[in-house]
């Protein structure tokens, strides 16, 4: 794997792997979305359900699971298979 400084991308926090609850630039960074798209798909509904501490806005790992397994089994889809040629 490419290092961060050849690749311009920011380091994923290692530390994060680990953790109960996820803040929405972890989230995001996990996922590789970008914080505004996660702001503009979360009053639709399109993203996992968040929780307050104090001023902190959090998601939950399972939350996250929730979330993904949702997305992959969105409409019946999964992987799709290439049809033969």
């Amino acid at each position: 794997m490419a290092r961060a400084e050849v690749t311009g991308r920011k380091p994923v926090n290692a530390a994060a792997d680990d953790a109960d609850a996820y803040s929405v630039d972890e989230f995001c960074a996990r996922h590789r979305i970008s914080p505004q798209l996660f702001y503009k798909l979360k009053p639709q509904g399109l993203m996992p359900v968040t929780f307050n501490v104090g001023t902190r806005v959090l998601i939950s790992r399972e939350a996250a699971a929730a979330w993904r397994r949702v997305r992959e089994n969105q409409h019946g889809r999964g992987r799709r298979e290439l049809p033969d040629r």
